[in-house]
């Protein structure tokens, strides 16, 4: 009992000091309670930066994730500018270098899968079509042709509308009439303007459409198409009967003696695209026919003549241009 009575006295004691000296030094007191204050302060605050940083690193996190979940995947091939990467400004596409002109003057001509129709343009422009019409499954890239027209079509004028000013100056200057060669070459250059843009529109022209499953009614047959790195988009999405309707669609439009010109992707193109849809990804498990197959198919099912191969032609090209092909007869 002593022992407690003293332990009680002494804590008494204790307070009584510490009382005393709160009273005697009231702003060391006060400066000591604003320390403490500042330093749970400090804590807290660097607890709720901790916070903001980790919810700020999930937000990210969740950005990126999304972004990931909403790539942009082209299935049908469908990419923009597709010939891209293959074609150099200044040497042009090297597939034109072993057309024939006798394919494509003054005839119908129809492209599938025509994409940005760059291609399209400059066979029509190269080896003058009657007319050519390219088509797409993809909207964007057919909006994408029809501004490469509107771009190719104001080149086209200014180089036309220059080259008769410069014919007419030299004419005139022979005839001694320098003064009216002047007003002359500037009223023949606004017709020149309008009706060379209105030939290449007339000329070319677009569509989307899939061609492999329309049910449009096709009017007309052509004497030349293009099939160039199509068959395995097709093949991918909608397996072996969607290539063999391709082929017979092909025949049907196609008159007789007409061409088709066939560049088909090999077997390891397919492996590297097999996943970009759970589409493709099947059908590529299912696939009986392959590239190297195709000839045998058109030759002896579909009912072609007979087929040239002109990749040798292509030789010396740059990358991408690997690929095989040919002509079929009909």
């Amino acid at each position: 009992m002593k022992e407690e009575k003293e332990n009680k006295n002494g804590i008494m004691e204790r307070k009584r000091k510490r009382n005393d000296r709160n009273k005697k030094n009231p702003e060391e007191n006060q400066n000591n309670h604003n320390e403490d204050q500042d330093q749970k302060n400090a804590v807290k605050d660097d607890k709720e930066k901790k916070s903001e940083e980790k919810t700020t690193k999930q937000e990210v996190t969740s950005n990126n994730n999304n972004k990931k979940k909403h790539k942009i995947v082209f299935p049908y091939g469908n990419y923009r500018n597709y010939y891209g990467y293959r074609i150099n400004e200044l040497d042009g596409d090297p597939r034109l270098k072993v057309f024939e002109r006798d394919w494509f003057q003054g005839k119908d001509c129809l492209d599938i899968g025509c994409n940005s129709g760059i291609l399209t343009i400059q066979i029509a422009r190269k080896f003058h079509c009657k007319s050519i019409l390219g088509i797409d499954i993809d909207s964007d890239r057919v909006s994408d042709a029809y501004w490469h027209l509107r771009k190719f079509a104001r080149t086209e004028n200014v180089e036309k509308n220059s080259t008769k000013v410069a014919r007419l100056e030299i004419k005139n200057e022979v005839n001694g009439a320098e003064h009216s060669a002047s007003g002359s070459s500037v009223e023949i250059k606004d017709d020149s303007s309008a009706s060379s843009k209105g030939d290449l529109f007339n000329v070319v022209s677009f569509r989307q459409e899939n061609f492999a499953q329309s049910q449009r009614p096709s009017g007309k047959q052509y004497d030349t198409i293009l099939c160039l790195s199509v068959t395995k988009w097709i093949h991918l999405n909608w397996g072996d009967d969607g290539l063999i309707t391709l082929f017979s669609k092909i025949w049907r439009l196609l008159h007789p003696g007409g061409i088709l010109v066939l560049e088909p992707q090999p077997w390891q193109s397919y492996e590297k695209n097999r996943r970009v849809s759970e589409t493709t990804a099947m059908n590529y498990r299912t696939i009986m026919f392959r590239p190297e197959s195709f000839r045998e198919i058109l030759l002896d099912k579909i009912g072609f003549r007979r087929v040239e191969d002109i990749t040798a032609g292509l030789s010396g090209s740059k990358a991408g241009f690997d690929r095989p092909i040919f002509v079929y007869h009909k």
